[in-house]
């Protein structure tokens, strides 16, 4: 991929600044960001949970067990106490929600969400609340009802597990800063100490996924920035490997459900 082009899961330059607060003024705070391309945030914990939500562009999350991504639509959840840090490829407009750790039905896990039209409403309009809302008036119970909505959101496979061998994650960040590398499993298996049956066994133990299955979603993923950003379908087939659009396409669609145009396309 050419050196210059920002994508997911490699590290941007220009730092976001994390709020610091001694606790939260209400069950729910809304934060609102413009965020330029590149942004990020340095690893932290806070103890509540933070719904990060992309109405624009695409967020990672990374943790130490691996990176979410949450194209338009999507957004990512993290529990409370959950070391992690954010990025946007490309320029995005984020809308937070904080949420008071012990809240009832959601997550203990960090998971990409589904937002659906409902819950995008819901959330634009907690956004548009001020940091002290009257929880016991009309803003009280439209948060209430947001929180019961998000409850609900369905999981989305938009995630890259990372396996916790230190002979594996070596192998991993050799494919995420070469994502086209068509060395076999055998070749990396000798690079970095493994037979090849032990290095796939491992492989699926610690991260639930086949090596291949790991680095065709890592490959689809990494296309999420430029496909956001406008770059057309066959630019970014023949970036991730792929011998044509269609081909692209059919592995986009069944990796995730959509086909690009219908994963990026307007609420």
């Amino acid at each position: 991929m050419p050196p210059n082009r920002q994508t997911a899961l490699r590290r941007p330059q220009a730092e976001r600044r994390v709020p610091r607060l001694a606790a939260l003024p209400r069950p729910v705070l809304a934060r609102v960001e413009a965020l330029a391309p590149g942004a990020w945030s340095a690893p932290h914990s806070h103890p509540w949970g933070q719904l990060s939500y992309a109405i624009e562009g695409v967020l990672q999350v990374e943790t130490a067990d691996g990176c979410f991504l949450a194209p338009p639509e999507r957004a990512v959840w993290v529990p409370a106490a959950l070391a992690h840090s954010i990025h946007n490829i490309g320029p995005a407009q984020m809308r937070s929600l904080y949420v008071q750790a012990g809240t009832p039905g959601l997550p203990t896990q960090c998971q990409v969400l589904e937002i659906p039209p409902l819950l995008r409403e819901l959330v634009l309009a907690v956004c548009a609340l001020p940091e002290h809302y009257d929880e016991a008036g009309p803003e009280g119970r439209l948060v209430a009802v947001t929180l019961d909505q998000l409850a609900q959101a369905r999981p989305a496979a938009l995630d890259l597990p990372l396996p916790t061998d230190a002979r594996l994650r070596r192998l991993c960040s050799a494919l995420q800063a070469d994502p086209a590398n068509t060395r076999t499993w055998a070749q990396w298996g000798e690079a970095v100490g493994l037979s090849e049956r032990s290095l796939v066994r491992l492989f699926q133990a610690q991260t639930g996924l086949a090596p291949g299955a790991w680095r065709r979603r890592l490959r689809l993923l990494l296309a999420l920035g430029p496909l956001a950003a406008g770059t057309k379908v066959a630019a970014v087939a023949a970036e991730c490997g792929y011998a044509s659009p269609s081909a692209f396409i059919t592995a986009f669609s069944a990796e995730f459900g959509l086909t690009p145009t219908q994963m990026f396309a307007a609420p």
